[in-house]
This record gives C-alpha cells, sequence and structure tokens, in this order.
C-alpha cells in the first residue's frame, strides 16, 4: 500500500540549509518519491512512498523537537505520487513575497477545525476567501467563495485593495494544505482587517473531517496526481474544457514546455492539440510527445 504525505510546519531552523542536504540523503535511503523545501522559516513537503516508509519518515520528522506536532494528511493511493525525490534550501516554504512583512509564528488566522468551519462559512458577516491561483479555484472551490485574479501566490499582496469591503467582516481563508493561508490571514490581519480565520489543514483536511461538504469540483494537487475529488456529500463539477466548453474536471499542463500552463481539457481536445492550449502551442517544434494524462513534469 502507498501514501502520500502532505505537511508544513512554520519554526526558525537556523540550520535549514545542512538539514536541507540530510533531508535528502535520508528520503533516499527510505527509497521515498517527493518534494521538499526547507527554510529558515520552516518546513513544506509532499513525499510518497510505501506505508512503512512513510511511518519512518513521520517517526524522523517526529524525533526533531523543532517539527514535532506536524498536522499530516495522509492519503492511500495507488502508486507513488512523483518520479523522483527533490529537497531543495529556498528563502520562503511557500514563496508570498511577504517574507519581511509577516511572521507565521507571531501572529496568524484563528484556525478554525473542518466542522467548525462549515458552521461558520454561510453566516452572512463571513467571508471564505480562496486565496489559490487561477487555475486552482477554476478547478474547485468553495461554493460562494471569493476568488481573486492570480497566476501565482506572490499576486496576493497587490489584491488587498479588491478586499477593502469585507473588512468589517469575519474572513476566512483557505488553501490546499493550509500553508498559504498562514501568511495570507497574518497579511490581512496587519492591513487591518479585524477577524481573520484559516481553515486548518485546507481542503485536502476538509474533505477527510467533513466530507468536502459545498467544496464543487475537485482540488488541484501539486504532484503526478495533478487532482483529487474532495466531495462526498455533494459534489458538483464545475469545471468546463478551456477549448470547447465540456464539463470536465480533466486538469493538465500545456504539453508545449515554453507555455506549460495548467488548465482543464477535455480528452477529445487533448487528441485534437496533442495536449497543447492551442493551435499556436502545438505547432512549436519542441512540443513533448502527447501523454494521455495530461501532465508532463518540467
Amino acid at each position: 500500500m502507498y501514501q502520500t504525505l502532505l505537511y508544513y510546519r512554520y519554526t526558525q531552523l537556523d540550520d535549514a540549509e545542512e538539514l536541507a542536504t540530510k533531508h535528502l540523503k535520508f528520503c533516499q535511503n527510505l527509497g521515498l518519491v517527493g518534494r521538499i523545501i526547507i527554510a529558515n522559516e520552516g518546513l513544506n513537503g509532499t513525499v510518497s512512498g510505501l506505508a512503512e516508509q512513510c511511518q519512518a519518515y513521520m517517526d524522523f520528522i517526529e524525533s526533531d523537537p523543532r517539527l514535532s506536532g506536524i498536522h499530516w494528511k495522509i492519503d492511500e493511493v495507488d502508486e507513488p505520487s512523483f518520479s523522483k525525490m527533490h529537497c531543495r534550501y529556498k528563502p520562503e516554504i511557500v514563496h508570498s513575497g511577504l517574507f519581511d512583512e509577516v511572521n507565521p509564528l507571531q501572529e496568524t488566522g484563528i484556525h478554525l477545525e473542518p466542522e467548525a468551519f462549515k458552521k461558520l462559512k454561510d453566516q452572512e458577516d463571513v467571508i471564505v476567501l480562496d486565496v489559490r491561483s487561477n487555475y486552482e479555484h477554476q478547478l474547485g472551490r468553495f461554493k460562494n467563495a471569493v476568488t481573486l485574479d492570480m497566476d501565482n501566490f506572490r499576486e496576493f499582496p497587490d489584491k488587498i485593495s479588491e478586499l477593502e469591503q469585507y473588512k468589517d467582516k469575519k474572513v476566512i481563508t483557505y488553501c490546499t494544505g493550509g500553508i498559504k493561508c498562514e501568511k495570507a490571514s497574518a497579511f490581512l490581519l496587519k492591513q487591518g482587517f479585524k477577524e481573520v480565520y484559516q481553515l486548518h489543514g485546507g481542503i485536502i483536511n476538509y474533505g477527510k473531517e467533513a466530507g468536502g461538504y459545498d467544496f464543487e469540483g475537485d482540488c488541484y494537487v501539486f504532484d503526478n496526481r495533478v487532482h483529487v475529488p474532495v466531495n462526498t456529500v455533494n459534489p458538483k463539477v464545475i469545471s468546463s474544457c478551456t477549448n470547447c466548453g465540456h464539463i470536465t474536471t480533466r486538469m493538465v499542463n500545456c504539453a508545449n514546455p515554453h507555455c506549460n500552463e495548467h488548465f482543464v481539457q477535455c480528452e477529445s481536445c487533448g487528441v485534437d492539440l496533442r495536449g497543447n492550449c492551442s493551435v499556436q502551442c502545438s505547432m512549436s517544434a519542441l512540443v513533448r510527445p502527447y501523454n494521455e494524462r495530461g501532465y508532463y513534469q518540467k
């Protein structure tokens, strides 16, 4: 049986660069695959392997007092969710552009457990705010959520002016696993928003603990699975093929490596355009061989 672990931890790591090297070697020796980012501000990763390999990894992490107590999101999968193991040292564990402005260890929004979020989200004075990128919320999002036109999370600070109208309301942020909300909610508080919350464990945890109620569509994930179903209570497909408009949850990235855009595309258009987002991209001499899954690694 294989598992995929999704996790993060904000904590001070003065030896982050050295730890990244140690981490990579440990994971490779275990036989895990995945993607891990380590910075002085903490750890963020998704790893995949056999259940016993994943347990050994969790034990390894929890043995470090600075990292213990991580909220692990564990999925059972048919095969490993990555092809290789990557572990890198970077300035931030999620690229936000807020590195010098907020510190989740000092201030962040109030964490709401899934059932509490479910009860609060539809109240009249509540705004549910999606802090993910366009290609993510176009595939799936909470019913009536406020979304932002962003190609990546780095643009979030520039969107604050669009949210001024909600300053006196209760704002609940959400994302895939919770990590972006730590900084997004902290930034909202710094900008004068009065009452800010965040969905603890993100969409993935909400699906596990609350059945995904009122999450419409699928959830984009950053591994070979590309997207996963979340809602087992009242599911609804909201995404449609970028090329023909056919209703589908099939999320792909363009076969043209110079484009590599993430977009929704039905299987029929995938065949017709050889996995490209447009006729123009399909004419590139660098187009990768068509992959029926629609997933191309960089």
